[in-house]
């Protein structure tokens, strides 16, 4: 599976899941609004995390085409000339 295979409502929801999952182990306060189930977190919660994924999301997808681009060309005094 590839970054564009997961959607940015997908991951937030998972993101979520785990978060508040997890937030006792780390002590945090406010575990019970994390811990509420995707259906019952408000709607402009649910976007705001949305919104983060889908810029992650995007952020990465990006970082992976530089670095495949990168690969792509010979580097400084790496090309073979065919002279």
């Amino acid at each position: 599976m590839s970054i564009q295979d997961v959607s940015a409502e997908e991951l937030a929801k998972l993101v979520h899941h785990y978060q508040g999952a997890l937030a006792s182990d780390f002590g945090c306060e406010s575990q019970e609004r994390m811990s509420a189930p995707w259906d019952q977190t408000p709607q402009n919660q649910r976007k705001l995390m949305i919104t983060a994924a889908r810029l992650a999301l995007l952020e990465l997808s990006e970082t992976r085409q530089r670095k495949s681009d990168a690969d792509y060309f010979a580097k400084p005094g790496e090309a073979d000339w065919g002279c």
